[in-house]
């Protein structure tokens, strides 16, 4: 007998394939007509069908714990971020690193820092009795710019109006690798709380040069420089193999446009293994696979990889919307919502819009103020900022496990949990709406003001509505227009004289660029009656035009014998 197998692999498979297909029917409408992000809308739906609300997307009953939960939510923010920066490397033009390595300094340097000192300013300073080594961390976490949520404006139809190409370029290359940079940030605050502690209470010089040294020594050296160069190794050689593949034809045209989607799978569990830096590894790796612009040039037309680029978007971001902690923005015990709220407020408004804004000048493809203006404020948190809340706590975690842990990390934790998500709930919406509300505020003003002035009658009346032919303004229905017209260029006396030849102009037709189009002669009727204006007014004077035929280039008729 039948039964109805509601397993959790069932609902869940199910409920994710019918929002894809919903979502796809009016993708276009949403993203290219009303400027949606496809992030704002999963995370919306995520939320709606979370424990929270319809209880359809059950997250901890999945994974068992929490712990397991957090895992599963790393791990998956790993896969995307990897797939991502790997399109993200491709898609830049060639050597594209190196020649615009001047405005990517200043970006991931100058600014990125600027970016660190600022947010961990404003959680120090929001955040109650939170020492500011902690603040460093969670500042940390949310330095790097998305590169998910930067695709809303460098693709599509709002980018490709007014986004120059390079200015999207820029965008996509500083968002892929601040995303890897932000480890030296996050370990500096980390290891210093490790060895020196947050209030000092292990402070020595010797604890202080152990920080420092593992910060050189493990972070740049083997997290950063050694995902540097392996992401360079494995993207030139992978070029190099698919090169010699479809030269031989070897290769299919499935198994090419899937390669790189196989390059960032390899280079996140590779990188994964040996503990160095994958985020990095798969730009780099993106970037030196189509270093000579080969790849992105044989795969420019082909919407393969933004298809898996929005599949992996809607799923994890209805991940977020159900795994996301909504209940501690209001109960926790480090910071007050109305505390919250202002904090996610000035970190949006101060966090990197002022930066960008001081250093425009010297960046060539930021040509004008609103330019700079717009990259500085669209810097968006999300699938980053995820990616390095978890492994925060996964530290934080270690340093509750070992010996003489500090009294306050379960505050620590509870607040970079808090924090971090919520600035990224803010990020989310906030940029995910600008665009539309930006619309919107430009286009509603002049849509009120034309309507209220039709409806004081202002453009009611059809007959005066004038246009302008040969430099004169004329009512095309209107006689009492053209007499207002006549008698506001010359004058009471001409307006009078010109107004019996006003009246034959208005009847004369139709122009068509400056030349009249009479109505043709009417013939007599089968009466012998013939019209009653056909020799009087304006026409009657008009020479009767000579009959013409066309001619085509493969007719042999005699010009004498056409029209027989």
């Amino acid at each position: 007998m039948p039964t109805l197998a509601l397993t959790n692999f069932n609902i869940l498979v199910g409920f994710l394939g019918g929002w894809i297909s919903l979502f796809g029917l009016v993708s276009f409408l949403c993203k290219e007509t009303f400027y949606l992000s496809e992030a704002l809308i999963s995370l919306l739906a995520g939320v709606a069908f979370s424990p929270h609300a319809a209880n359809l997307i059950r997250p901890l009953e999945y994974a068992g714990t929490q712990a397991n939960v957090e895992a599963v939510t790393l791990a998956f923010s790993r896969l995307v971020l990897g797939v991502q920066l790997v399109l993200a490397g491709v898609q830049l033009p060639s050597k594209y690193l190196r020649v615009q390595w001047r405005p990517m300094t200043l970006l991931v340097g100058l600014v990125m820092t600027c970016m660190w000192l600022s947010t961990s300013l404003l959680v120090w300073a929001m955040v109650p009795s939170f020492p500011f080594l902690y603040a460093l961390a969670v500042g940390s976490c949310v330095t790097p710019t998305d590169p998910v949520l930067s695709n809303v404006i460098v693709k599509g139809r709002f980018a490709d109006h007014n986004i120059p190409k390079d200015l999207q370029d820029l965008i996509i290359s500083e968002s892929g690798a601040n995303d890897g940079l932000g480890y030296p940030f996050l370990f500096l605050a980390l290891y210093l709380i490790k060895h020196v502690g947050a209030h000092g209470e292990q402070g020595s010089a010797a604890g202080a040069g152990t920080a420092i040294g593992l910060w050189f020594g493990e972070t740049w050296g083997y997290t950063i420089i050694l995902s540097v160069i392996y992401g360079a190794a494995t993207g030139l050689l992978a070029k190099v193999l698919l090169k010699w593949a479809e030269d031989r034809k070897y290769v299919d045209r499935e198994s090419f446009l899937v390669f790189a989607i196989s390059l960032a799978l390899f280079i996140v569990g590779t990188c994964g293994m040996i503990g160095s830096d994958d985020v990095l590894a798969c730009f780099i790796a993106g970037n030196a696979f189509t270093w000579d612009d080969w790849f992105r040039l044989e795969t420019e037309d082909d919407s393969f990889q933004p298809t898996i680029d929005m599949l992996l978007n809607v799923t994890i971001f209805m991940w977020y919307g159900a795994v996301i902690p909504w209940h501690e923005f209001v109960h926790n015990n480090v910071i007050p919502i109305y505390r919250l709220i202002p904090l996610g407020i000035l970190v949006l408004m101060l966090r990197r819009l002022p930066f960008v804004f001081a250093i425009h000048r010297w960046i060539p493809q930021i040509e004008q103020a609103k330019q700079a203006i717009f990259v500085g404020f669209f810097g968006p948190i999300g699938v980053s900022a995820v990616f390095y809340l978890y492994v925060t706590l996964e530290f934080i975690d270690g340093l509750a496990e070992g010996p003489n842990p500090a009294a306050d990390l379960d505050q620590f934790k509870e607040t970079v949990r808090v924090v971090v998500w919520f600035l990224a709930v803010c990020s989310i919406v906030v940029h995910g709406l600008s665009i539309p509300l930006g619309k919107l505020g430009y286009y509603a003003p002049r849509t009120l003001t034309r309507n209220l002035s039709i409806m004081s009658g202002d453009e009611g009346d059809p007959n005066q509505r004038a246009v302008r032919v040969r430099g004169r303004v004329v009512f095309p229905l209107s006689r009492a227009g053209n007499r207002a017209a006549r008698k506001q260029r010359t004058g009471d006396a001409e307006s009078q004289a010109q107004t019996q030849s006003d009246d034959e102009y208005i009847r004369m037709g139709p122009r068509l660029r400056g030349s009249v189009i009479p109505e043709p002669p009417k013939a007599a009727d089968q009466f012998g009656n013939k019209p009653v204006d056909q020799n009087q007014g304006p026409l009657a004077s008009m020479p009767e035009l000579p009959n013409r035929s066309i001619r085509f280039l493969d007719d042999t008729t005699p010009p004498d014998k056409q029209g027989d």
